[in-house]
Formats: structure tokens, C-alpha cells, sequence
């Protein structure tokens, strides 16, 4: 993949853009568990990085996906895994079908401001008993009316306690498992909606997750995105998108990791000499950072092809 003027433009200004208003709060959010997720969505929507692949009608950048890749390599030097998490979910897990399949009308409520940072979105798929097995998932959304009627439970769901709107996969029939499904845009605001106190993980912690149960929730059927029935094979495009983004995301965290622990080497002192005199320490080091180079090749190719 060659990367032009433009590319390294985006990387100058993620970059710029996590220096000073991420890294120097990490360690306190971590610590809270949280961070200002509408604060910080809002300066880099502001920036134009929550829509750099999405439609220019709707406010993104219209550019191709290797420009996206540029910044999720960029949002890896982030110095924690949850804030870089929240912005990909934003990104690259709840709004690509939107964009590329919603109505105008559903566009202009949701993705505009979604890229413009004055909204926080959330993907719903993973459940207690589906995870991987997205055919498995069990919650449903009948119709009534002109609405649709939704019960069920999602897990795991990543910007949930701060959401807007939530990008919900469910079953909308009895059909088959792989063409019963259909996802639909509901705001977290909707009456029926409720949320378990937030997660405490072991990692990711300024990121905020919970699970999200749907009592009898009422959404127009408008809010669907593209054709009943075709929520499955929406979601696995999405997929996409997200595992993309998430490889991507880690190089530098990687690449953080094994500078740190050379650092650490040339400090810490065994039988009256640093640890990085030891010769199969630089086999070690060399080979990670070999590995890392293997993983930033294979995200590369994998972006020419999609």
C-alpha cells in the first residue's frame, strides 16, 4: 500500500490530536473507569476523524478505506486500549451499514451526527448465549403496527452507558437464522430500555461497557436499515470494517510494548551489566518487532483488497 501527502497529513493530525487532548488524561480515566466520551467525540468530529471513509453528503471525508486504516494505526498511541475501543465502535462497528445502506432520512438523523461527534453510537450483536455465533442471537423485534416491538438482551455493549443510539441486530422473523435477521436503529433514550451497572473489567477500563436489556421497546420500522431480513450479511460487511480496524489498532500498542521493555532493559542491571547486553535479548526484541512488522504488512494487504 502507498501512502501519499494526504495519508500522512491524517497521521500528523491523529497523532497531534491524541498527544494533546488523550494521553496527558489517560491514567485518570483509566483509573475512573470512564472517560469524556462526548467531549472527546465531539473534537474529533470536529476534526473530521469519525467520518474519514464515510459519504460526503452526510458530513464524512467520502475518502477510500486506507485513510481510515492511517488513523486506526494512528489511535494505537493512545496509551490505553479503552479509548481507541470506543472511537473504532463509533467508526467502524456501528455505523458502516448505516452509511452504506440506510435511508437519507435514517442518515440525517443518525450518521450526521455521529460523524460530526454530537452523537455516541453502540453496536448491538453479542448476547449471554451469541457472541462469534451471531446466528445463535435470540433477541427480537416484532412488528406492530408501523412499529417494531423489541425484547431481548445485548452483551458487552461497548459506549452503551453514554450511547445515543444503539445499532441492533435482531430477529424480525421466523425465518431461517441467516436470513431472519435485520438491524435497526434505536435511540437509547427509547421508553423499555434499561442497563446493568457499568462493567468492572480487568482491562479496557476508561472504556464503558454494559449489558443493555430491551423490555417491549417501540421503534419505527423506518428505522431499519436496508431490507428486512438482510441484517445477517449487513453485519458481516460491518465485520469487516471492525476487524480491520481493530488489527490495525493494535501496531502501534504493539510497537509501544517492546520499546518500553527495551527501555526497561537498558535500566535494569543483572551481574553488574544492563539486561540488553544479554545477546538473546536482541534475538527477542528483534523477533517481535519482526512480528509486528509481519502483522502490519498483512493489515495492509488485507485494506488493498477490501
Amino acid at each position: 500500500m502507498i501512502f501519499t501527502q494526504e495519508h500522512e497529513e491524517l497521521r500528523r493530525t491523529v497523532r497531534n490530536f491524541v498527544d494533546r487532548e488523550i494521553n496527558p488524561h489517560v491514567d485518570q480515566w483509566e483509573k475512573e473507569g470512564r472517560f469524556p466520551i462526548h467531549d472527546i467525540f465531539k473534537k474529533a468530529g470536529d476534526l473530521g476523524l469519525l467520518g474519514i471513509s464515510k459519504p460526503e453528503k452526510f458530513g464524512g471525508m467520502g475518502l477510500d478505506y486506507s485513510y481510515s486504516i492511517v488513523a486506526a494505526e494512528e489511535f494505537g498511541t493512545i496509551h490505553c486500549g479503552g479509548i481507541p475501543m470506543a472511537i473504532g465502535v463509533q467508526t467502524d462497528m456501528c455505523t458502516p451499514a448505516l452509511a452504506r445502506f440506510g435511508s437519507d432520512e435514517l442518515r440525517e438523523e443518525f450518521l450526521r451526527p455521529a460523524i460530526a461527534g454530537d452523537m455516541v453510537g453502540c453496536i448491538g450483536v453479542s448476547e449471554v448465549g451469541a457472541g462469534s455465533d451471531v446466528a445463535g442471537l435470540k433477541t427480537t423485534a416484532r412488528k406492530d403496527g408501523d412499529d417494531y416491538v423489541i425484547n431481548g438482551s445485548k452483551m458487552w455493549i461497548t459506549n452503551s452507558p453514554s450511547a445515543d443510539f444503539i445499532c441492533l441486530l435482531a430477529n424480525t422473523s421466523d425465518d431461517k437464522p441467516h436470513v431472519n435477521k435485520s438491524l435497526i436503529v434505536v435511540p437509547m433514550n427509547s421508553p423499555g430500555i434499561s442497563l446493568s451497572p457499568h462493567l468492572d473489567k480487568l482491562g479496557m477500563r476508561s472504556s464503558e461497557t454494559a449489558q443493555v436489556f430491551f423490555d417491549n421497546v417501540r421503534v419505527p420500522q423506518r428505522n431499519r436499515i436496508g431490507h428486512e431480513g438482510a441484517g445477517f450479511m449487513m453485519q458481516m460487511l460491518q465485520f469487516q470494517e471492525e476487524r480491520l480496524f481493530g488489527a490495525a489498532n493494535m501496531i502501534k500498542g504493539l510497537e509501544h510494548c517492546i520499546d518500553a521493555t527495551i527501555d526497561y532493559c537498558k535500566e535494569r542491571k543483572t551481574f553488574g551489566a544492563p539486561l540488553i547486553d544479554n545477546q538473546v535479548i536482541h534475538f527477542r526484541m528483534a523477533e517481535l518487532a519482526s512480528e509486528v512488522e509481519a502483522l502490519r504488512a498483512l493489515v495492509y494487504q488485507a485494506t488493498e483488497l477490501y
